[in-house]
C-alpha cells in the first residue's frame, strides 16, 4: 500500500480539506500513475454535495486523470514507467457481458466501477478520485496519452469530451452533417469542436445572444436564439443531429420540430425528467430522441489519437487544488470558459495538520 495525499469532501455542505489515505498495493495488473491534472467536472460538485443521494465519504472526486506511470504489476504488457497516461469516469468492469465486450464498459451488466465514489470489485472499498497525487488503476483501464497532446488541457477531454464525441460517433456525424448543438457550456463548448474538426456544419442553440460571438469563435457556423420564435421556426427540418448539453429538466419539444428526416436528437445533460414529450413530433419525419451517457475505453481512446491529430482541445482556466472551493461556487453560476482543470502539482503546497 502506499500513502495518498488528496483532498476530501466530509459531508454534503462542507469545503473539501486535505486527507491522508491509503492505495492500494498492486495487483498483477495495475498501473500507478503521478497524477499532473485533473479535470473538475459538475459531476465532481453532484457528489460531493450528495445530489445523487449516493455519496459515500470521505469522498474525493476527480474523473479526469492526467499524469505518467510509476510502477506497473507483474503482468502489466502495455505500459512502462514514465509513460504518460490518462484515466477517465471508470477504472473497471466485470469485462464479461456482451456491452464490456463491444467496448462500452460504461453499459456493463453488473455495473461499472466509478473512478470515484464506486466499489472495487476486489476489496469492496469505496474508490477515491483524482484530486490525489497519485492513483491505481487496472491496465485495462489505463489509457494513452499521444506525445502531441498538451497534458494540460487533456483531462477534460475524459468525461465532457467523450460524452459528446460517443454519440456523435454512433450516429456518423461527419463531412457535410447538419449538426445543432444546444448548450454552450463545459459539454456544448466540446461538442462544437469536435463536430467542427469531425467536418459539420455546426449550430449552437443558445438562449443568450450574448454567446453568439464565442460561439462563432469556437467555430460554430451559425447561432440560433431558442427564444427567438421566427427564427426557430425557420429553422424546421434544418438538422440531422441535435446534441441537447442543457442538465437540468426542460420541454425538448421545440429542439425535435427542428430535426429532419431521420434525425437523431440526444441527450447528454439532464439526468431527471423530462417535460412531456409529443409523440407525434417523433413519428413525424421519424425522428429519434436518444440518450448517451460516458463512453468505454477503446472510443476514449480514438477521441484522444483524434484529438491529437487535429490538434482539438478543450478551452480551460488552470487552478490550483487550493482554489477547489472557489471553482464549485463558481461552478454553480456558470463562471467558468469553459472547464476548470487542477495543476495538481500544487498539492505539494499542502501541509497537514
Amino acid at each position: 500500500m502506499s500513502t495518498c495525499l488528496g483532498f476530501a469532501a466530509h459531508e454534503a455542505h462542507g469545503a473539501l480539506t486535505p486527507i491522508r489515505f491509503e492505495r492500494r498495493a498492486l495487483r498483477a495488473d495495475d498501473v500507478a500513475i503521478d497524477i499532473a491534472y485533473c479535470g473538475v467536472c459538475h459531476s465532481d460538485a453532484h457528489q460531493v454535495h450528495n445530489d445523487w443521494n449516493n455519496t459515500v465519504y470521505p469522498c474525493v472526486p476527480g474523473h479526469e486523470i492526467v499524469g505518467h506511470v510509476t510502477a506497473v504489476g507483474s503482468s502489466v504488457s502495455r505500459f512502462r514507467i514514465g509513460d504518460r497516461v490518462a484515466v477517465g469516469c471508470l477504472v473497471d468492469s466485470c469485462q464479461q457481458c456482451t456491452p464490456c465486450a463491444e467496448h462500452q464498459e460504461q453499459l456493463c451488466s453488473h455495473g461499472p466501477t466509478p473512478t470515484y465514489n464506486g466499489k472495487d470489485r476486489v476489496s469492496g472499498e469505496n474508490t477515491l478520485g483524482g484530486y490525489s497525487d497519485h492513483i491505481v488503476v487496472r491496465e485495462a483501464f489505463v489509457l494513452r496519452l499521444p506525445e502531441s497532446l498538451d497534458p494540460r488541457f487533456a483531462a477534460p477531454l475524459l468525461c465532457a469530451g467523450i460524452t459528446v464525441w460517443n454519440p456523435m460517433r454512433r450516429y456518423g456525424v461527419g463531412k457535410g452533417s447538419k449538426v445543432a448543438v444546444v448548450g454552450l457550456g463545459g459539454l456544448g463548448h466540446m461538442a462544437v469542436k469536435l463536430a467542427v474538426a469531425l467536418g459539420a456544419e455546426v449550430t449552437v442553440i443558445t438562449t443568450s445572444p450574448g454567446k453568439a460571438d464565442d460561439a462563432r469563435a469556437l467555430g460554430a457556423n451559425h447561432v440560433l436564439l431558442s427564444n427567438d420564435q421566427q427564427a426557430m421556426l425557420a429553422a424546421t427540418n434544418a438538422f440531422d443531429f441535435i446534441l441537447d448539453t442543457i442538465p437540468s429538466r426542460h420541454n425538448v419539444n421545440p429542439y425535435l420540430m427542428l430535426l429532419g428526416r431521420d434525425g437523431v436528437m440526444v441527450l447528454v445533460g439532464a439526468i431527471e425528467p423530462l417535460e412531456p414529450i409529443h409523440g407525434g413530433l417523433l413519428m413525424r419525419n421519424n425522428r429519434t430522441l436518444a440518450g448517451s451517457i460516458i463512453g468505454g475505453v477503446q472510443p476514449t481512446q480514438e477521441l484522444l489519437d483524434f484529438c491529437a491529430e487535429h490538434q482539438v482541445l478543450p478551452s480551460c482556466e488552470m487552478i490550483g487544488i487550493q482554489d477547489i472551493n472557489t471553482a464549485f461556487s463558481r461552478l454553480q453560476t456558470n463562471d467558468v470558459k469553459y472547464r476548470f482543470v487542477i495543476d495538481m502539482t500544487t498539492l505539494r503546497d499542502v501541509t497537514l495538520d
